[in-house]
């Protein structure tokens, strides 16, 4: 054999060997489950004194990988779910701290590319069933002097017209759910667009843990059934969608275990906790199981993945002092709960699942719910335009799938009242006083308590976990290097790599004043 074939024998070995090792294009069914204020303590897999067994979660958690450091975008529900959607940081919105309300605008403009447009654009069929609490368009006959945003806020609604810029104008071949939460009015299941029913009745408000406020409802909503119904029509859409050629994308947010706390018969009094929070727990345990069965008696277990988290940490509805008694802390041990910029208003369960594909194990790897976009973009094998997710990173790499995607380094948290905090490494630099939310200190302590808290406060979340020992009169120069950071991420419109970017809006935003 001549040199000359010699070579050319190893040129087309070399090449041949390069195309194996490309990572090949994969399309499996992807399901996003959103649970509703549910505590990174909750979960039986990630807190060693839970008293609450969720075992359907933990089957997810043993079959992939189980992440002990992610966080959400924001310590609240919507900002959260548009980060979820969008791969962009909520702050940059116009929407500078707290929630949407039921009669509420989108908070996603119609030019905005989601995950869900993402993945139609690739071939998949998508679907969002549950709870939006993102605002769309309804067709107004006239507001009161609240206007719509506040949630005390009742404007006339003309139900008879479809509404606009909802989960249809942002990518969603299907959808079912209501605009806010399942405690703001109005009470109306839409489908597609259309309201089923003209709402013509008015619920009165109740309170204590199964609180919701009143409004106009729809004969065929029920508060009590409204988690059975989302799980029943999730399934179904499974069991619709599997032996088609197309792959699925379903986006479920549940409404629980956010208030109205109201477990169904068959839940009531299960977690022996003396507490219907716990119960209700179970019933979103219940539903993790649900869909996972439904997957398996389609034969579809083993090409679906299942990403599993929380929208923000446990809410103070669900009677912490009372479920200490009990020797369950829904925070596990971290400070504060929703609302707060301290961990336990952020840091919650996060689960990748692909059955016979992901292999099991625990990361640290930092993360935050608006690395979905670039997770499943990395994952399909699909390009974006630069503009689009601007503030999301894949974490594909850190399972047994190859990926060349850089890991996210550092995070912006954001509280109600629109705080920041930013993360890199070990340390945590909140530049707030107290708890930038609910928690003890809030901002409504008094006078004489205020002015004794210190403005910024620097905590070592590795080996403080619990946010007691501030550091920053040891360590200024790291509050400095963070807080140029932050400016930077804020300022540039975007915190991943690419050409400078534009947040909505950049007038009325005090909270920018507490990190100069």
């Amino acid at each position: 054999m001549s040199i000359q074939s010699i070579l050319k024998i190893a040129v087309l070995s070399i090449v041949l060997c390069s195309c194996k090792s490309k990572k090949e294009p994969v399309q499996p069914n992807i399901i996003y489950i959103l649970a509703d204020d549910l505590g990174y303590g909750d979960v039986s897999s990630y807190n060693e004194n839970s008293k609450i067994k969720t075992q359907y979660i933990d089957n997810l958690a043993s079959e992939g990988v189980m992440f002990t450091d992610a966080h959400t975008s924001s310590s609240v529900c919507t900002p959260t779910r548009y980060g979820v959607l969008t791969g962009r940081y909520n702050w940059r919105t116009t929407l500078k701290k707290g929630v949407l309300s039921g009669y509420s605008k989108s908070l996603i403009q119609q030019e905005e590319t989601t995950v869900a447009d993402f993945l139609n654009e690739n071939g998949y069929a998508t679907a969002y069933i549950g709870k939006w609490h993102l605002g769309w368009d309804w067709t107004l006959e006239n507001t009161d002097s609240l206007g719509i945003d506040h949630l005390k806020a009742r404007p006339q609604v003309d139900y008879t017209i479809p509404v606009k810029n909802g989960p249809n104008t942002h990518g969603f071949d299907y959808s079912y759910g209501f605009c806010g939460s399942l405690d703001m009015p109005p009470y109306v299941w839409v489908e597609n667009g259309m309201p089923t029913k003209v709402p013509t009745d008015t619920t009165k408000g109740k309170k204590g843990q199964a609180t919701w406020r009143k409004g106009p409802t729809s004969k065929d909503f029920s508060h009590e059934e409204a988690l059975p119904e989302i799980t029943e029509r999730t399934v179904n859409f499974i069991a619709e969608n599997a032996n088609k050629d197309k792959p699925f994308f379903i986006y479920m947010p549940l409404p629980a275990p956010h208030t109205p706390i109201l477990p169904t018969k068959e839940f009531q009094g299960k977690s022996g906790l003396d507490n219907p929070y716990g119960d209700f727990v179970l019933m979103v345990d219940w539903v993790v199981g649900e869909v996972t069965k439904a997957l398996e008696q389609n034969g579809i277990s083993e090409n679906t993945l299942i990403v599993f988290t929380s929208d923000n940490g446990c809410s103070p509805a669900a009677n912490y002092k009372q479920l200490k008694t009990k020797g369950h802390n829904p925070s596990y041990v971290f400070r504060g709960f929703k609302s707060d910029i301290y961990e336990g208003g952020h840091r919650v369960p996060y689960i990748m699942s692909w059955k016979g594909t992901i292999e099991p194990t625990k990361s640290n790897q930092l993360v935050c719910t608006t690395d979905l976009f670039a997770t499943v973009a990395d994952l399909i094998g699909a390009d974006y335009a630069d503009d689009v997710a601007v503030d999301s990173y894949s974490h594909l790499a850190v399972t047994n799938i190859k990926s060349q995607k850089p890991l996210r380094k550092s995070i912006v948290h954001h509280s109600v009242d629109g705080e920041f905090a930013y993360r890199k490494g070990d340390y945590k630099v909140n530049f707030c006083f107290g708890s930038g939310g609910w928690s003890y200190p809030s901002k409504n302590v008094k006078k004489a308590v205020l002015d004794t808290l210190p403005k910024v406060q620097l905590y070592n979340v590795k080996e403080d976990m619990a946010e007691q020992n501030n550091l920053q009169a040891e360590f200024p120069e790291v509050i400095t290097e963070y807080r140029t950071d932050l400016l930077q991420i804020i300022n540039n419109g975007r915190s991943t790599e690419g050409e400078k970017q534009m947040n909505d809006t950049v007038e009325d935003w005090p909270q920018l004043e507490h990190i100069k």
